[in-house]
């Protein structure tokens, strides 16, 4: 039976005349990256705004490791918000030492657990820098270090790749990827969908305050597959009887099954006049799911 690190249920959330969250239920199983996607203003900030106890909710309620959310549970949760937040005047070490103390830790024990993530990310130079003296990425950096220092049980990740360059994001998602492995449950929030196809397990997508899709990715996209091929051939003039094609490039060709038909038809068909050079399915990726669940909804 799959153990969960955290339930929301049943969570509504009004600001003013915006309701924000609408009935949404989740569950998050430990050890896992579960992905909280949806487009701008959909809730996701609210929902984990209100596990982090910043506000709460008007009704429903969060359930984490198997006890009703309090006050207490803060010390088990890590959160790097969007919006990043550092004392730019102060020096980059002393503020990271300060914001662990907050955090439960002896100045001792984070000044080396600290120092030993510094080193990993490449800013242990920094440490005696201003904020105001680092770049973006940098900054970003210094503050993933912050969240995961007091290896809490649940990480919530806000756009943890925004500022980032291609090097810095492979960097960063290694790390998540380690901590993942290392038992920590984690949260996860993006726009950019091959982040989330690489490293999420299971997807919920809110929009308009409500939970329009979740589960697991691979039986989300299962679910998605549409009967689609793509088809490289050795001439550009495919006929097809039966079967639309619904793009060419050359000889490349992507071609729609009807539901009446099978792929071994197709192969059969294409076979009269052809010669079969590669023969795939074309799976949807979560981008395509995302905008499709998104649109319809």
């Amino acid at each position: 039976m799959q153990e969960n690190i955290l339930i929301a249920r049943n969570i509504v959330k009004q600001y003013e005349n915006h309701l924000a969250l609408n009935d949404v239920s989740l569950e998050i199983p430990k050890g896992s990256i579960y992905g909280l996607l949806g487009p701008n203003g959909a809730g996701k900030t609210t929902l984990m705004k209100i596990i982090n106890q910043i506000t709460a909710p008007d009704s429903g309620e969060i359930i984490f490791n198997n006890e009703k959310l309090v006050r207490k549970h803060i010390s088990q949760i890590g959160y790097l918000p969007e919006e990043r937040g550092l004392y730019r005047k102060m020096k980059v070490g002393e503020q990271s030492l300060y914001l662990a103390q907050l955090k439960g830790m002896s100045k001792k024990e984070a000044t080396l657990k600290l120092k030993t993530w510094f080193e990993k990310l490449d800013i242990l130079q920094w440490w005696d820098k201003k904020v105001e003296e680092l770049s973006k990425g940098m900054a970003q950096k210094v503050q993933f270090a912050i969240t995961v220092i007091h290896n809490p049980d649940l990480l919530i990740f806000d756009e943890p790749f925004s500022g980032f360059d291609p090097v810095n994001t492979s960097i960063i998602r290694r790390e998540i990827l380690e901590l993942k492995e290392k038992g920590t449950s984690i949260i996860f929030s993006t726009h950019r969908m091959e982040s989330v196809e690489e490293i999420c397990d299971e997807i919920t997508l809110i929009d308009n305050g409500i939970s329009i899709l979740h589960g697991k990715i691979n039986i989300i996209k299962d679910q998605f597959r549409n009967n689609t091929f793509q088809i490289e051939v050795n001439s550009n003039n495919l006929k097809l009887d039966g079967f639309e094609i619904i793009h060419q490039d050359e000889n490349n060709f992507t071609v729609k099954v009807p539901s009446e038909r099978n792929s071994k038809e197709l192969i059969t068909e294409i076979l009269k006049t052809s010669e079969i050079i590669s023969f795939n399915e074309k799976i949807p990726s979560m981008e395509e799911i995302f905008i499709k669940t998104v649109s319809n909804g």
